[in-house]
């Protein structure tokens, strides 16, 4: 069959393509390299003559044209379901609201609640048999591109095509438009120079990690730094499943440490939802069968994360209060990122056989006055979102150490979490925690 002539009737300039928006239309974007730079442009481009149009996206860290042209928000109104930088400051500006989630549930949301009249999404070109891929973030796409009335298409050259487990591919038969026209590279996240502090935190984590584990690693400096302490261990056999593969699995890849050999569930393959990072670590995503992006509604789901012998799940978070609340994407009413999958692989890796889940932060904070501040709270106010309840709360590492607060009751967990804040605030945590009733006199000798 010729699906370039299915192709050729499809293409339309991004202008011709954003008419099929109307009045009051949900409109999606995918997330990070999903985003469709030319279409959002287009689509700004007609503001004066639309309104009450309503814009979803996630994690996207490029300036989005409809959100920036229209202050008043009556032609588009923006929202996200986890803030990147860059649209964190448009919360902050007013131009942004934040749509709550566990990312497990994402898709579920879209199949069985909401509309979607027009996706919008960035896919990489078209092979021979009529499929383009939706790359690095197809695992959040998968609600959008089953419920969308209408699917329009913005071709990027250089995204890689991902294998997949289901999802990532949409045919030619089931697009509405096709969009063509100049990107430039994809946005790189560059591995992060990390501070004493994480080395400590990579330190107190390691003993726990064992030969054949399974590996869920964040992005940022903690999980670079763990990533290459791991690459330089005698550990070996490791194995990827992860809502998010950064630039440390590439590097335990290229010591020779990830073979997924002794994965539980899916030996051989690294699984993962979402991927950011360097040049290098899309390249080796490229058409490599030995990983396998997948939807988050399963890469996600607890009782599929617990198939993972030996899963370890590491994450970071804003602040820990004496009761053990978890405190991870938001600073009082500021909103930093969204829950994610936090909560999702909390609960999955204590399920697994031999998991173990970690929660990690600096023991301190600077404020933008200079203030330090201690990360280990007595207890939460002015707003903090609870990201994971001190019912789910296992292990805590800061640069002190790492505790167990699994079967602890309050002043064990009090005790504990004091022997991990910076020095400089235990006394006053002490003081604060007797005060709340929640300290043993005889706890601190």
């Amino acid at each position: 069959m010729d699906y370039y002539q299915e192709y050729k009737s499809r293409l339309r300039t991004p202008q011709e393509a954003v008419r099929a928006v109307k009045n009051g239309d949900w409109i999606d974007y995918g997330a990070f390299h999903t985003f469709p730079p030319l279409l959002d442009k287009a689509l700004a481009e007609r503001r004066d003559e639309l309104y009450g149009v309503k814009l979803r996206g996630n994690l996207i860290p490029f300036r989005i044209e409809t959100a920036e042209c229209d202050p008043s928000r009556e032609h588009f109104f923006y929202t996200t379901w986890h803030c990147s930088a860059y649209e964190r400051k448009l919360v902050e500006r007013g131009l942004c609201n934040f749509t709550p989630m566990l990312y497990r549930n994402l898709n579920a949301y879209y199949r069985n609640y909401l509309t979607v009249n027009v996706a919008m999404l960035c896919a990489a070109p078209m092979d021979r048999h009529g499929y383009f891929n939706l790359s690095c973030t197809a695992g959040a796409c998968g609600g959008i591109v089953e419920m969308a009335d209408i699917i329009i298409l913005e071709v990027n050259e250089s995204m890689p095509r991902v294998c997949g487990g289901g999802g990532e591919i949409i045919h030619i038969s089931d697009v509405d438009y096709v969009v063509e026209g100049e990107h430039g590279p994809l946005a790189e996240i560059p591995m992060q120079e990390p501070t004493p502090e994480d080395a400590a935190i990579a330190e107190h984590i390691l003993p726990y990690i064992t030969d054949g584990a399974t590996l869920q690693l964040g992005i940022g400096a903690l999980p670079d730094v763990l990533g290459a302490r791991l690459a330089d261990s005698d550990l070996k056999d490791l194995g990827m499943h992860t809502e998010l593969c950064s630039n440390a699995y590439y590097e335990l890849y290229k010591a020779g440490k990830l073979t997924n050999k002794r994965k539980t569930y899916h030996p051989g393959k690294g699984l993962f939802g979402l991927a950011a990072g360097t040049k290098e670590l899309y390249e080796w995503l490229d058409m490599n069968p030995g990983l396998e992006s997948c939807q988050l509604d399963v890469i996600n789901d607890p009782s599929v994360i617990a198939k993972n012998d030996h899963l370890i799940s590491v994450n970071a978070c804003v602040s820990v209060d004496l009761f053990g609340q978890i405190a991870s994407e938001s600073s009082g009413l500021r909103q930093i990122s969204g829950t994610g999958g936090q909560l999702d692989f909390v609960s999955g890796a204590v399920l697994s056989e031999g998991g173990k889940s970690f929660v990690v932060m600096n023991s301190t904070h600077r404020d933008k006055d200079g203030t330090v501040r201690s990360r280990i709270q007595p207890f939460f106010t002015e707003g903090d979102i609870i990201t994971a309840p001190r019912s789910q709360a296992h292990f805590i590492v800061t640069e002190y150490g790492a505790i167990n607060l699994a079967g602890r009751n309050t002043w064990e967990r009090t005790e504990m979490l004091i022997s991990i804040a910076h020095p400089d605030f235990r006394d006053s945590l002490c003081y604060e925690a007797e005060r709340m009733g929640i300290w043993k006199r005889s706890s601190r000798r």
